[in-house]
């Protein structure tokens, strides 16, 4: 299946903080692009639900910005680290802290 994507994705495991009205539930990023995120988790919610995520990146610095579910898969708690595609697909609608760290990471990353 072709890439529909244009934005290069980056394999990139950042910490991270999420939620509805506040982030305050865990999870780690397995790629990052200029756009959006892959978001691993247990806890997903459904395609279209606006979303504050919190990225702790390095010398302490925290990433925060307001992104759109476009695709989620919930799976049990135990199989999170063997099924590949678990959580959700993130793009980045608005930054609220930290843009210009976050695009100096992908950059890096590159």
């Amino acid at each position: 299946m072709p890439e529909k994507r244009n934005n290069k994705r980056h394999l990139k495991r950042l910490n991270l903080m999420f939620g509805t009205d506040k982030p305050y539930h865990v999870g780690f990023t397995v790629d990052i692009s200029e756009t959006g995120i892959f978001l691993k988790a247990t806890k997903v919610y459904p395609p279209n639900t606006i979303v504050t995520i919190e990225l702790s990146i390095r010398n302490h610095h925290i990433v925060r910005f307001q992104g759109q579910v476009r695709w989620a898969k919930t799976v049990p708690p135990n199989l999170i680290h063997i099924i590949k595609k678990a959580g959700m697909g993130i793009r980045i609608v608005k930054f609220l802290m930290g843009e210009k760290e976050y695009h100096n990471l992908v950059e890096v990353s590159s």
